[in-house]
């Protein structure tokens, strides 16, 4: 073992090493820092550093973005690993089950937004009756935001696709 490897696993690592090891900018490490992702330690010279462990939880951060899933969320499923410790593949086999729930859900929502949409792009024709983005006098707001009958919504007359 070099000396230099040696040094970061007793001193920590640097937020430079850190972001060279994840492909990070240093500015997006604070970012993730301020929102509660990693948390490190000060050394006597007042600089912060990160356990090894930060690579993979960055890491993690980064790809369960990528899947779309907000800061909030990435969040309250890392207050389930441990601060103490590295996390074991049990630990992240724990949250992968639940992300796992999540992406199924997203993938089975664009599917139906994109079966219903084949209908529509394209088509021209805004046939009021059977049109899914038809919402005759508002009346699917009161179920929120957005387009109601493509989000699942089904109209009161039950024609949108």
């Amino acid at each position: 073992m070099s000396k230099n490897r040696r040094l970061a696993i007793r001193s920590g690592l640097t937020i430079g090493d850190l972001a060279a090891r994840t492909g990070l900018a240093v500015s997006a490490i604070r970012y993730y820092e301020s929102e509660g992702l990693v948390h490190p330690w000060r050394n006597a010279g007042g600089q912060r550093r990160f356990e090894r462990a930060d690579i993979r939880r960055l890491s993690f951060v980064m790809v369960a973005q990528r899947f779309g899933f907000s800061i909030a969320r990435i969040r309250e499923v890392m207050q389930a690993l441990p601060d103490q410790r590295t996390p074991t593949a049990a630990d992240w086999r724990k949250i992968s089950t639940g992300f796992r729930a999540d992406l199924d859900q997203q993938i089975a929502a664009l599917e139906q937004m994109r079966d219903k949409l084949d209908g529509c792009i394209g088509c021209g024709c805004l046939s009021m009756k059977a049109c899914a983005l038809y919402n005759d006098g508002d009346v699917a707001q009161k179920n929120g935001a957005g387009p109601r009958y493509l989000l699942g919504d089904t109209p009161p007359d039950g024609d949108a696709k």
